[in-house]
């Protein structure tokens, strides 16, 4: 079965994300924080991170940045944050994808999916 860790700070939120993804068939489990996503993701690696931005603490962006130093799961970036700057940021750190909120569970599932048959690309851009 797929994991996948749900790194978001709004206790709602972050519960609908996880029933929806066992709904459809995920191991999901959750953190509420930057750090506690970092330390659940170090101790028991998911197959696929989604993150939300503005987190307390250590926020999403350098989240993604230290998760990337050490790992190459694919991170997808679950964020009411629709700014062309914050997407392009965003990726730029080291996302995969990017989904504003309110998502759709069926697209999100599709596009976790895609990323785990993808695998991470090792093309260096020209």
């Amino acid at each position: 079965m797929t994991a996948v860790l749900v790194i978001e700070d709004d206790d709602r939120i972050r519960l609908a994300l996880l029933l929806a993804l066992e709904e459809e068939g995920y191991a999901a489990y959750g953190a509420g924080t930057a750090e506690e996503g970092l330390r659940r993701q170090r101790e028991t690696p998911a197959d696929s991170v989604l993150i939300d931005l503005m987190l307390p603490g250590i926020d999403g962006f350098e989240c993604i940045r230290q998760l990337r130093r050490d790992d190459d799961v694919p991170i997808v970036v679950v964020s009411a944050r629709d700014d062309t700057h914050d997407i392009v940021a965003a990726l730029e750190a080291g996302a995969d994808d990017y989904l504003v909120k309110p998502v759709a569970i069926k697209e999100l599932s599709a596009r976790l999916r895609a990323l785990r048959r993808r695998g991470r690309s090792t093309m260096v851009p020209a």
